[in-house]
């Protein structure tokens, strides 16, 4: 039961440590690559269970059928070698010759490898059982381990090499490629020193760990920050790089929960209309619009430079004033309308703000803020209508 076990811990730690790519949890941007490894991953554990029944099989002394299983154990073997060198060729992104000859030898050493096997029924070369019941390797099987160990090294030096020539990120995975193919070739080679001892399975557990440590890992981190940057680019108003309506949202209910538990005390919201919007797309264009919508944002990221400013709508705009910003806040608004003013003047960008303060005793939410900070805004917008029509 020796033999056995190994294989039956093996198995055990290769699907714990490749769960995620084995059962669809993990998903990569590199498609082809994900789709070899994983079929790969499946090969390795066919051989594992094939090479657990062996040593039950052998112990037993149940020769026909650990006959069977030899050869589905030779097969598995080869198919983890194919499937191995597949991925590797996908994941290099050599489609060129050498990549295409590689996978063509894998391909014929299988192909020789079953048509070696049907015959050995006939004619034992890679494989007996004497009279006894004991296992005995013949010199086909020496011929192809040997293929099997020079196609390994080939491919993992090959991997080692291009490494050198690419990019700092994907050269450790490279590098993590070629050593697993050359972990594997040591332990075929070993396998077929030793017979006896299920070292292929080791190797296959070695090299697979490899893989996912060095490989894995960071196709996971890349994937992740991939995905953090689409949900910043989720709350990100493309027109003016501050954070948009689906993000003021969110913070919102934070806000409300912060609240409602007593953890938000001192804040006050500042809202922002910009004035004559509808008049400068009418008379100068959506593109002088535009411009005239990051230029009335861009004074207000200047003044509350120390708050989150959102934007809520086509043109309106949301600060939150804490910190400094909200013990600053009356020399901050006293500002921005004095270059609001100036402005005026100058035919320049008219916003208008408001401000509202939180008070614990009658707001319940941060919409009681918002509203009284958008009269204000209102009533201020009022004001700067009636100087500018005079």
């Amino acid at each position: 039961m020796y033999y056995a076990s190994i294989g039956v811990l093996a198995i055990i730690m290769h699907i714990i440590v490749n769960a995620d790519v084995l059962f669809g949890s993990f998903k990569s941007d590199h498609k082809v690559a994900h789709t070899s490894y994983r079929a790969f991953l499946f090969s390795i554990m066919f051989y594992y269970v094939s090479d657990i029944l062996w040593g039950v099989l052998y112990e037993a002394g149940n020769i026909p059928i650990t006959y069977a299983d030899t050869v589905l154990y030779f097969v598995s073997m080869a198919l983890t070698l194919v499937l191995w060198i597949r991925f590797t060729v996908v994941y290099l992104q050599n489609n060129g010759r050498l990549g295409k000859l590689i996978q063509a030898v894998s391909w014929l050493l299988l192909a020789a490898m079953l048509g070696s096997l049907i015959f050995n029924g006939f004619i034992p070369f890679m494989f007996h059982f004497s009279e006894d019941g004991t296992y005995h390797a013949d010199i086909a099987r020496y011929v192809i381990l040997i293929i099997q160990v020079a196609i390994f090294v080939i491919l993992g030096l090959y991997s080692i090499i291009h490494a050198f020539i690419s990019s700092d990120r994907k050269r450790l995975q490279y590098c993590a490629i070629g050593v697993s193919g050359l972990v594997m070739a040591v332990f075929v080679l070993l396998q077929a020193v030793y017979p006896f001892l299920p070292l292929y399975a080791v190797g296959c557990l070695f090299a697979t760990s490899i893989i996912n440590t060095y490989v894995g890992v960071d196709e996971r981190m890349n994937s992740i920050s991939r995905l953090g940057t689409m949900e910043q680019a989720a709350y990100k108003d493309t027109l003016t790089s501050v954070r948009n309506a689906n993000a003021y949202k969110e913070k919102r209910k934070a806000y409300d929960a912060m609240i409602k538990l007593g953890e938000l005390k001192e804040f006050a919201v500042a809202v922002f209309d910009l004035n004559d919007l509808k008049k400068v797309n009418d008379t100068q264009g959506h593109e002088a619009g535009d411009r005239y919508i990051q230029s009335g944002c861009r004074l207000i990221c200047i003044t509350f430079d120390h708050s989150p400013v959102f934007r809520i709508g086509g043109d309106e705009f949301v600060a939150v004033l804490m910190n400094s910003d909200y013990e600053n806040r009356e020399n901050l608004i006293n500002y921005f309308n004095s270059e609001i003013e100036d402005n005026l003047k100058q035919g320049k960008v008219i916003v208008s703000a408001g401000v509202g303060i939180f008070d614990p005793d009658i707001d319940e939410c941060f919409d009681d803020v918002f509203k009284r900070a958008d009269e204000m805004m209102y009533l201020r917008k009022q004001e700067l209508k009636s100087r500018s029509a005079k």
